[in-house]
């Protein structure tokens, strides 16, 4: 037989430069939803996207110096497992801090 699939699955994916700001943002989505009545799985880290940038202190003389910078992308997954229009509409109202990035599947 096949298993039954539970269609009220709601999937938000939070990125962010800032783990502080995102795990916040995180255990605020967490709290509204089990305030609901949903079960949660998660926030579940994904690794850190590492961009490295590397720029030429001098254009012309001192060619063989170079500063290298990087940008750090942190990850989270929140699945709420048993979605209700209540949760729903209390996840839409929250404000959450700026620098973070939120998509969410249904």
């Amino acid at each position: 037989m096949a298993k039954e699939e539970n269609f009220n699955k709601i999937r938000i994916k939070l990125r962010g430069y800032d783990h502080k700001v995102i795990d916040s943002s995180a255990e605020q989505i967490v709290e509204t939803a089990t305030r609901y009545g949903s079960e949660i799985s998660g926030p579940t880290p994904l690794p850190t996207e590492i961009k490295k940038y590397t720029v030429n202190r001098a254009t012309f003389i001192n060619n063989k110096s170079k500063e290298q910078y990087e940008v750090r992308v942190h990850k989270r997954i929140i699945d709420v497992l048993d979605a209700n229009p209540k949760v729903l509409d209390a996840l839409r109202n929250l404000t959450l801090p700026n620098g973070v990035n939120i998509e969410v599947k249904m």
